[in-house]
């Protein structure tokens, strides 16, 4: 019998990346394909920022940030603080070894270079033999409707702090926006050995991905196990807004409910141990794991953990 092979992981930035990372220690470079959220992109001083994959790009290439959790280690802030000085907008830091990254990206969208293929190149020479691939090459952005009326995602994540309330979530242009080839492709290979949805903000990290015209669908159909990681711990996020926006849009802030977002596309969910009896009854398997990726070994740990649940599932290649 065939090996099934390829693993897919749909990622948002720091949480995605941490288990992203886990799993490079253990498969091989044509082993991984990270799929990156691109919801969170934007234009800022004129330059195409493309955080959640940046994030993953540079985790992957170890030269991430250990602090923040974004943006590169050992940087420098010149760039800013010439900025401030002259009076220009500072809200959004870009450190002066990530403004090259920005710089040669807008130059080369400008030109008519896909990101993907932008990505790639910029993963070969970082170092990074996995695939990391934008979940589209076509332009798709995060908008949120708050109590101070529609903001930019960018807007409110970093110059709000994530204050405002948020009523609504939309994703301008997925619905016409296609996967990007190489994603859509993993999805129909029979061979796939499991798609892996990281433990990220379902609503701003994953669900734009899974609003690309014709994604679910894909999943859905796709020969391999999808099993998804809860960002969730006891009904909080480890970082970012996750449970707060979940309570600000009427929903429990509970590893069930994010489950629940994913509803009709996984067949199992791996949730911290101390979550696993109140997730009863979702009609999927539900394996019980340390899912807070404090240290490497952990990332590497969970990272086990979830594929030793798809290979649970999974049908043997004939």
């Amino acid at each position: 019998m065939a090996r099934r092979k390829l693993v897919v992981a749909l990622s948002g930035g720091i949480g995605g990346a941490k288990l992203a990372l886990g799993l490079s220690r253990i498969l091989s470079a044509d082993e991984l394909m990270v799929v990156a959220n691109t919801g969170d992109d934007f234009e800022h001083l004129g330059l195409s920022i493309s955080p959640d994959l940046d994030t993953v790009m540079y985790t992957l290439a170890g030269l991430d940030n250990p602090q923040t959790g974004w943006g590169l280690r050992d940087e420098t802030w010149n760039f800013m603080e010439s900025l401030a000085a002259l009076g220009g907008e500072t809200w959004f830091q870009l450190g002066d070894r990530d403004l090259a990254t920005h710089i040669e990206r807008t130059q080369r969208l400008r030109q008519g270079v896909p990101l993907s293929r932008i990505t790639a190149d910029f993963c070969a020479r970082l170092g990074v033999p996995w695939r990391i691939v934008p979940m589209s090459d076509d332009t798709v952005r995060t908008r949120l409707r708050t109590d101070q009326g529609w903001l930019d995602f960018q807007d409110y994540f970093v110059r709000r702090r994530c204050e405002p309330a948020v009523h609504a979530i939309a994703f301008e242009g997925a619905a016409s926006a296609r996967a990007q080839p190489e994603f859509l492709s993993a999805l129909r290979d029979p061979a796939l050995r499991a798609v892996i949805i990281c433990p990220s903000n379902p609503l701003i990290s994953i669900e734009p991905i899974l609003a690309l015209a014709g994604l679910r669908e894909a999943l859905a159909r796709c020969a391999a196990p999808v099993v998804a990681v809860s960002p969730l711990i006891g009904g909080r996020a480890v970082k970012g807004p996750t449970a707060k926006m979940m309570t600000e849009l009427g929903l429990d802030s509970t590893a069930a409910a994010v489950a629940q977002r994913y509803r009709g596309l996984i067949d199992a969910y791996v949730v911290e141990r101390s979550d696993a009896s109140a997730c009863t009854g979702l009609d999927i398997d539900v394996v019980p794991a340390r899912t807070l990726m404090t240290t490497l070994a952990e990332r590497e740990q969970l990272a086990r953990a979830v594929l030793a649940a798809a290979d649970a599932l999974a049908e043997p290649v004939a």
